[in-house]
């Protein structure tokens, strides 16, 4: 029984429910999703709650404050990625339905206009065993519906090519249609905030963190790979998480022609930072970006034994810290809430252009690099840079949910420009 947000009831039993999941299962499954994580987040949530009855909460602000972390009061016509989201779904659907295979599968739909999604079981079954949830437009309510018989059906010999042409037509209507919206949802994109990077003649150091100078290596011997030998080095890690942000941020500079260098925090000296625009990635492990940070208003702070770490308000009446990672609780959950900042500004010291993408934790500076490229993302990034006017200098606290390790989508918890 799944009960509509108006109150009406469409009969589905536990067997079709499985039904859809299994069949959401393979969707998701499907290169067409699984290379994303917002999609599959989208299309997992409005399925759930269409099946709990909870389409009240399948609305354009809803799913942007659920899914996407924006704030309640979050402009929906400035601010688009529900929409744009929605389409791409549309167009992946129906790509993922295109392929030989899936044409006899149980179809699940997103309808134009609408975040309610739809499913429809295969020809085959019989429509009196297994029912057709659709939206009641009168009601706005989920109900059960037998599929209407054709007043002309199609001969054997002309259904398919019809079917094949419509299904072509719709295909392209949704790719124009997702076109047209990730234009004017992107025109206003990252280069807004990389703008001063970008238009800069010096070239860009990226400052990454660093981490233990090792004095010997164990290099694998050619001959016999699972054979390794211990030889004297002098090495410095560079922590795999941090790469992220490092690969992406460089995917914007490498676009538009730009020069970039990496170096790392140990081997940086105040003349490596006059040189020109410089990018910082990561918090507690990176000495310049916490020196550099700590006279903005949001700054990293931890306590005298480094179990709790976080991010302070320097305007705020209160002493207790804003937001906090617990170290115990990292450690013994990997399941928390991690923050990061994002900065641009002009250094006092250097005279150049700081940018910083950190985490307190490692989801948090992973989070940083892909607010600050992800075309998903754009909207809130563009939405800070337009609040800010015609001040240079902007800084932005994120937070994330950090699930078994990896972490969800970013949220803005509080944005300052000056």
């Amino acid at each position: 029984m799944v009960e509509s947000a108006a109150g009406d009831h469409a009969v589905m039993n536990d067997a079709q429910k499985t039904a859809i999941h299994e069949q959401l299962g393979r969707l998701l499954e499907n290169p067409y999703f699984s290379h994303s994580r917002r999609f599959p987040s989208f299309l997992r949530f409005t399925v759930d709650h269409a099946l709990s009855g909870q389409t009240d909460r399948l609305k354009e602000r809803t799913l942007g404050i659920e899914i996407f972390g924006r704030q309640a009061d979050y402009d929906t016509a400035s601010d688009p990625i529900v929409r744009v989201t929605a389409a791409e779904i549309r167009k992946r659907i129906a790509q993922y339905y295109q392929e030989p295979g899936h044409e006899n599968e149980l179809r699940i739909s997103l309808p134009s206009g609408s975040y309610i999604p739809q499913f429809y079981w295969p020809s085959e079954k019989s429509p009196d065993s297994v029912p057709q949830l659709q939206l009641d437009k009168d009601s706005n309510s989920l109900s059960t519906q037998q599929p209407e018989q054709s007043k002309h059906p199609l001969s054997p010999d002309r259904k398919w090519p019809v079917i094949g042409i419509a299904a072509a037509v719709v295909v392209v209507v949704l790719l124009l249609l997702a076109g047209a919206d990730f234009w004017r949802y992107t025109r206003h994109s990252a280069f807004d905030f990389w703008a001063p990077v970008l238009q800069s003649s010096d070239p860009v150091l990226f400052c990454v963190a660093d981490q233990n100078q090792y004095s010997a290596i164990a290099l694998r011997d050619a001959a016999n790979p699972t054979r390794q030998v211990v030889l004297k080095d002098n090495v410095t890690a560079l922590v795999l998480t941090d790469l992220r942000p490092i690969v992406k941020i460089a995917g914007i500079l490498e676009s538009k022609g730009k020069k970039y260098s990496l170096r790392g925090e140990g081997a940086t000296d105040l003349a490596d930072l006059r040189n020109g625009p410089t990018i910082f990635i990561g918090a507690f492990d990176n000495a310049w970006t916490l020196r550099l940070t700590k006279p903005l208003r949001y700054h990293f702070f931890n306590n005298e034994d480094m179990t709790d770490l976080g991010i302070v308000d320097s305007n705020s009446t209160s002493q207790a810290p804003l937001w906090v990672v617990n170290r115990s609780q990292q450690l013994a959950t990997n399941n928390y809430r991690d923050y990061a900042i994002v900065a641009r500004f002009v250094d006092n010291t250097t005279g150049r252009l700081t940018i910083v993408a950190a985490g307190v934790g490692r989801g948090g500076t992973i989070v940083a690099g892909e607010f600050l490229t992800d075309p998903e993302e754009q909207a809130q990034l563009t939405n800070a840079i337009r609040q800010a006017g015609s001040k240079k200098n902007i800084e932005i606290v994120l937070s994330t949910q950090i699930i078994d390790g990896e972490p969800g989508t970013p949220k803005i918890e509080a944005t300052y420009s000056w």
